[in-house]
């Protein structure tokens, strides 16, 4: 939000300036055909050093311009990076618990779990099938994670759809 205030106002800034420098040019243009540039007097030479300044200045203020039109179109600005950063936070903490969790669980309950965390709403056959075990002992350790509360199972059909319960 800040980025695009800043950008707004060096627009007003350079729009308001340049008007400001193109009437003083246009105003030494004037003084420039009255005294009558063609035959160089000490006159003259003066107004050429105020044309060579003006075009600097107009140089810097198409640069203040661009600025501000980037910082108002272009420009992400903080909430985007604090957003982008907390999910990665959170992404890195749901990880280090799910690690931490994973350690109190046998073998057969780690690989069941992580196949179901990667592909939430996986059904109990396709699982039996990824973890290759029996599907006797896949409903027993679908059953232990579902009294852990770590996984939800909602029944499709013959089969169950199994999802990862986040808040363990």
């Amino acid at each position: 939000m800040l980025n695009k205030r800043l950008g707004i106002a060096l627009i007003i800034l350079s729009v308001l300036l340049g008007i400001i420098i193109i009437g003083i040019i246009s105003r030494l243009n004037v003084l420039g055909t009255n005294s009558g540039c063609f035959p160089q007097n000490s006159q003259c030479i003066r107004i050429q050093n105020y044309f060579t300044l003006s075009n600097a200045v107009i140089g810097i203020l198409a640069f203040l311009l661009s600025l501000g039109i980037y910082l108002v179109f272009f420009s992400k600005g903080e909430e985007s990076i604090l957003k982008r950063l907390e999910d990665d936070k959170n992404k890195k903490l749901s990880e280090e618990k799910f690690s931490i969790l994973s350690k109190g669980l046998d073998e057969y309950e780690k690989k069941a779990l992580k196949s179901i965390r990667e592909q939430d709403g996986i059904t109990q056959n396709t699982l039996k099938l990824r973890i290759d075990l029996s599907k006797a002992k896949t409903s027993q350790i679908v059953t232990q994670l579902e009294k852990k509360k770590l996984v939800k199972r909602i029944k499709k059909g013959k089969t169950y759809t199994l999802h990862f319960l986040e808040n363990f």
